[in-house]
This record gives structure tokens, C-alpha cells and sequence, in this order.
């Protein structure tokens, strides 16, 4: 009999985009908690940090002329000025957490999915999250009380593009309960981590186990 067989997987690049407020965040931050071989891919941007946010572990924040420099070294897996501010995907780290086997968590938008798509040799899964309406939208961006009354007012305009690209992504996640779109994340992520394409090893297992080893 063939020993029992646990199937180690390729990595997984799990994007998870949204318009501001619709929780992506809050789902990303359960996943994040959940599964300690899941690591966030930590971004780099020109705006300003907030309060609570840690340098290097919820962003790492740069000035806009060493964020220019970055992108003509190549560093970057993707890029996007959002809100008037860069965002941005670093190249390297990213690299060596595939090669260790990590599957990565991205918080980005439509454009850096496009971008990310170039870089992922088919490992990438995409998924967009709704608000369950535009009215519980302005709501949970109004009760975050981290952003003033202009700023909630442009999420809620720009809201309406950003929801115009859920066609471009593999899965589509209205979050009107945050625990049960927690739950569907992680049922994708099973799912695909039990793709045969992704299972490595698992050739030779099915043979041992046709052979009697």
C-alpha cells in the first residue's frame, strides 16, 4: 500500500479586487489569518500613512521620485495611480515567495490584474467583490471613518468604473455577509490548490497506487 499522500501544489497569485468599502479588505485579512502558508504581497505607494498602518507590513511607503526610479529599474509587477496616489507590486519578493512554495494574496485593482495576468504563467485566480448595493456601499465607506467627506465622495464616483471590469475576473463575490464570502474565498481557494494541473507529484502517486507500492 502507498503511504498517504498529502499533494504539495504550484503557488497560487489569488487576487482579490473591489471599489473601495466592499470589504475586500476584511475578507483578505480573515484569509491572511487563517492559512499560515498564504502571504500578502505588500505594496509600495506615495500616499501618505495612515494612523494604524505599519511601514513594510501594510504597505511600504515611498516618496514619489523613489517610486519614479523603481518603475525604470523594472521593479514592478504592475503599477496604477489611484486617488492621485502610486500603487505598486514589487517584482522580487514576489519571485522568491513562489519559488518557497507560498501561495500570495493581492489587494489590487482591475489595472494591476491586467498587469499581474502578464506575469503569472497560469497560476493566477482572479476574484471581484460586490456590495450588496450602492446604498451599503457609501454606508461602510462612511462608517470606516478614515477618509473625509470629499474623499467618500469620489470613492462613491469612482465605484461605478471599477465595478464595470467584474466581467474580467474568473469569480464574482457579492459580500452582503462578510463570514459567508470568507467562506466561499477560501472554498475557491481549495478548489483551485486541487486542480490536477497544480498538484505536484501526483503522477507518480497514482502510479504507486496502481502498482500496489
Amino acid at each position: 500500500m502507498p503511504k498517504s499522500f498529502t499533494t504539495p501544489h504550484h503557488g497560487i497569485m489569488l487576487v482579490l479586487s473591489s471599489p473601495s468599502g466592499a470589504g475586500k479588505s476584511s475578507i483578505a485579512k480573515a484569509l491572511l489569518e487563517g492559512d499560515s502558508n498564504l502571504r500578502p504581497s505588500v505594496s509600495y505607494t506615495t500616499r501618505p500613512k495612515r494612523p494604524a498602518e505599519r511601514d513594510g507590513v501594510d504597505y511600504t511607503f515611498v516618496s514619489p521620485d523613489a517610486f519614479s526610479e523603481m518603475i525604470a529599474a523594472g521593479a514592478f509587477l504592475e503599477f496604477a495611480k489611484v486617488f492621485d496616489h502610486y500603487y505598486g507590486t514589487p517584482k522580487a519578493p514576489i519571485e522568491a515567495l513562489l519559488a518557497q512554495g507560498h501561495d500570495i494574496l493581492f489587494d489590487i485593482d482591475w489595472q494591476g490584474t491586467q498587469q499581474i495576468a502578464q506575469h503569472s504563467r497560469g497560476d493566477l485566480i482572479t476574484i471581484f467583490i460586490l456590495p450588496p448595493s450602492t446604498q451599503e456601499l457609501e454606508r461602510r465607506l462612511k462608517t470606516r471613518a478614515q477618509d473625509h467627506e470629499k474623499v467618500v465622495f469620489s470613492r462613491m464616483e469612482k465605484a461605478s468604473d471599477e465595478m464595470s471590469h467584474w466581467a474580467e475576473y474568473e469569480y464574482v463575490i457579492i459580500n452582503e455577509t462578510l463570514s459567508e464570502s470568507i467562506h466561499t474565498v477560501r472554498a475557491i481557494i481549495r478548489a483551485e490548490q486541487h486542480k490536477r494541473a497544480r498538484q505536484m507529484g501526483l503522477s507518480s502517486f497514482v502510479t504507486a497506487l496502481r502498482t500496489g507500492q
